[in-house]
């Protein structure tokens, strides 16, 4: 931020608490304009007293007065015609103002209008590459503007992204979009939720697709943050921020996701030097506080008295205190932006970790993150860091080893159950530990909606009942058995997948495919399928020769039209599997690594507005 918007920070303000109006009597009149007197005589007075001088005050005061004499004659022009005035801020992925553009545009109209005139001005050929944000959201291009909260005399921002190894950043966001899709819809095969300590997380099909998806985009976005790509994050964010709120709000409230977002969302505003978001910047930062003070304490105490006062979430903590001072001193409310501003600075002094300590567990082995994250937690000590380390691996192991029958029936339920009412593993598995049956549990659990305490009454007086209205367990078909045989599916699993899905052929494919512990053996399936149709290609076709020693068998049209059916299905499923190795190629693997916050341009922030506020 450079001294002259310190200026007119300064300048607002004082206008403001003075009531004046620079596009009224006596500094201005209709019909002959700015009064060059009585504006010389309003920087002389102001000039002295905001330490500024008399010449940039009156600069000021006249780009001031320019500026609202503007915003009066768009409203008058809405007023009149409806169309809508917007000040366009252009901006790229660090943070430099590519261009300050006028867009006119009826409230009525569609987004894509608006997106379509920006790039337009902009000289882009595909106006889909135009995101516009107003608010805090990403204008959807298919509803009005007036719908979507768009105000005439908004300031909104626009990303244009740029090109990188050939894909540009409409082209990024999409795949990305689409791999999370993907991963998420795999029934946690390769994606699930857990906290910090290695617990599962169950919810419900829907919840946990739209969770799980959010945090993906989430995870993407920090990776584009620690890449600098400030413009690709926060885009990934917004939508991550959309998919939030199809969750249950009791379960973001416990949890510190969400509250993360909203930090993140804020961080990205101000790499990307965008002041036109700051109401929406204001909304975040007091939603995370909220959500930090329920979840460590009203002053964090909670916390504290449990990981200690060097605990690596008090990188999180002084963050947010560092964009708190950051925003006061844009609201001009200087003592109070002072005092955050001198908490961030004590709270990343204690932060900072010594470099010959992070070398010395460096050359040890150990990844940097860890390395970072245990010498915060333990206040500097190499020999503790070490063992934090160390013990930290051993209780994720045994937690994810305790909660291995919860994850099992989880899986279970997810395939035995699709379409009905969602029954949580945890309860299953704390009833079955009782000694109360699989099925009937699982019916119990049904009925009460999850209740642990009615389920646990029926189970005890009511097991004959909860007996009879248990359906007959489906007999694998043995023609479908047959089938899945002949296309490369073992006994066992074909005859547990028919069960399954009540002999559904088409459920028990993709229950099969889904069932695969690696990509090697879904690989192995496709190529013996591909064989079969190969060696039934017709005569005088490009058929290829083969050394295999199986016998070729001749299968009817019928049979070899399934095969090309279950092909297709199979390669889709072999896309998953690409899918997640694009989605995990610039991710650590660090669960943790949300709190490994290096603090340099943290640094860097604090100095300049602490330089700013000395000024």
């Amino acid at each position: 931020m450079s001294q002259i918007d310190n200026t007119f920070i300064k300048l607002r303000a004082r206008l403001r608490e003075r009531n004046i109006k620079l596009w009224e009597e006596p500094y201005y009149f209709e019909g002959v304009g700015s009064i060059e007197s009585e504006m010389d005589r309003l920087a002389g007075d102001l000039c002295g007293d905001l330490g500024i001088s008399i010449s940039n005050c009156k600069c000021a005061l006249t780009e001031l007065q320019d500026g609202a004499l503007r915003k009066l004659a768009a409203r008058n022009e809405f007023n009149e015609t409806g169309m809508a005035t917007f000040k366009v801020r252009c901006v790229d992925s660090k943070g430099g103002t590519a261009q300050m553009l006028d867009i006119k545009c009826p409230l009525n109209g569609l987004g894509s209008d608006l997106q379509k005139d920006v790039a337009k001005k902009l000289n882009i050929s595909d106006y889909t590459h135009i995101k516009c944000i107003c608010g805090g959201r990403i204008i959807d291009g298919l509803k009005p503007l007036a719908s979507q909260g768009v105000k005439n005399n908004q300031q909104l921002m626009v990303v244009v992204g740029v090109q990188q190894q050939g894909e540009d950043l409409h082209e990024r966001i999409q795949r990305i979009r689409a791999d999370v899709e993907v991963i998420a819809s795999a029934d946690d095969r390769f994606m699930e939720m857990e906290d910090q300590d290695g617990r599962p997380i169950f919810l419900p099909p829907d919840e946990n697709r739209s969770l799980l998806m959010a945090m993906g985009l989430c995870e993407k976005a920090r990776a584009a943050m620690r890449r600098e790509q400030f413009d690709e994050a926060l885009l990934l964010l917004l939508e991550a921020d959309a998919l939030f709120s199809h969750c249950d709000s009791k379960f973001l409230d416990a949890v510190d996701n969400y509250a993360l977002l909203n930090l993140d969302i804020v961080w990205c505003y101000l790499c990307l030097k965008n002041i036109t978001q700051l109401p929406d910047a204001q909304r975040r930062l007091d939603i995370c506080e909220k959500n930090f003070r329920r979840s460590y304490g009203d002053q964090f105490d909670r916390l504290y008295s449990i990981r200690g006062s060097s605990c690596p979430e008090r990188a999180l903590i002084m963050r947010l205190h560092l964009l708190q001072g950051v925003l006061l001193f844009h609201q001009n409310r200087r003592d109070e932006a002072y005092e955050k501003l001198e908490e961030a600075s004590r709270a990343l002094e204690e932060l900072k970790v010594n470099d010959d300590q992070l070398s010395a567990l460096l050359e040890m082995g150990f990844e940097e993150s860890d390395a970072r994250l245990a010498l915060r937690s333990t206040a500097g000590n190499v020999d503790r860091a070490v063992e934090f380390i160390q013990e930290r691996k051993e209780k994720l192991k045994a937690e994810r080893r305790n909660s291995a029958p919860a994850r099992k029936v989880n899986q279970q339920m997810r395939e035995a159950n699709a379409g009905r009412d969602w029954v949580d593993p945890r309860s299953v598995c704390r009833l079955m530990e009782m000694g109360f049956e699989g099925v009937l549990v699982v019916e119990a659990l049904r009925r009460t909606q999850n209740d642990l305490e009615q389920s646990l009454e029926l189970l005890q007086r009511h097991s004959n009942d909860l007996r009879s209205n248990l359906p007959t367990p489906p007999v694998a078909d043995e023609a479908l058995l047959s089938t899945l045989q002949q296309l490369g599916f073992n006994l066992q699993s074909a005859r547990a997948a028919l069960e399954t899905t009540g002999n559904d052929f088409h459920k028990s494919v993709e229950f099969l495919l889904k069932s695969f512990g690696n990509k090697e053996e879904l690989l192995r399936v496709i190529s013996a399928m591909k064989r079969m149709v190969e060696d039934n290609a017709p005569s005088g076709s490009n058929r290829p020769t083969t050394n295999s020693s199986i016998p070729a068998v001749n299968l009817s049209s019928d049979m070899l039209a399934l095969i090309r059916s279950v092909l297709a299905k199979a390669k889709l499923e072999m896309e998953s599997y690409t899918a997640f190795k694009r989605f995990h190629e610039d991710l650590s693997g660090n669960h943790l690594e949300y709190l490994d916050l290096p603090l340099i341009q943290e640094e860097q922030i604090l100095c300049e507005y602490r330089h700013l506020l000395e000024r």
